[in-house]
């Protein structure tokens, strides 16, 4: 126990945690949240229902950089893309899978000698879905640039 406060070690730890949930949890109410603010502009400026379906799988940052990477690249080893995005392996690695179920991204691996040498390259379903994404975003830019009526 802690001397004079009467908690234990790992009671507090629990708090801290709780208190690291309550956080992202209140993060995720707030961008889903400012999703339906953006949609109801959109909506309300454009006099119809907007459909803001923004794509979940590409828009988190480093899968939209994953496949950004990819649209003007034919190929990155998974080291280019860790250089180039900045991230930890393990952090790359999960989005690059979530990518890869999606079908969005390829993935094939080798060896070069002794070394493994993964590359991905973007599929004809994840060009598509990103040029979907990348049109869905100019069109929310631009109704919320509109002058309001």
């Amino acid at each position: 126990m802690r001397a004079g406060t009467g908690v234990s070690s790992k009671m507090a730890k629990q708090e801290l945690q709780g208190g690291k949930r309550d956080k992202h949890r209140a993060g995720t109410r707030a961008s889903k949240s400012a999703g339906a603010v953006a949609a109801h502009a959109v909506a309300s400026r454009a006099q119809e229902p907007a459909s803001l379906d923004l794509d979940r799988i590409i828009h988190e940052r480093l899968r939209l950089g994953i496949l950004s990477a990819l649209a003007v690249n034919t190929s990155l080893t998974f080291n280019d893309l860790k250089k180039l995005l900045n991230t930890s392996d393990g952090n790359l690695s999960v989005h690059a899978r979530k990518l890869e179920e999606a079908e969005y991204i390829s993935c094939e691996k080798s060896f070069a000698g002794r070394m493994p040498k993964t590359e991905y390259r973007m599929t004809a379903a994840g060009r598509r879905a990103l040029e979907r994404y990348l049109d869905e975003m100019e069109a929310l830019i631009r109704a919320t640039r509109k002058p309001p009526r």
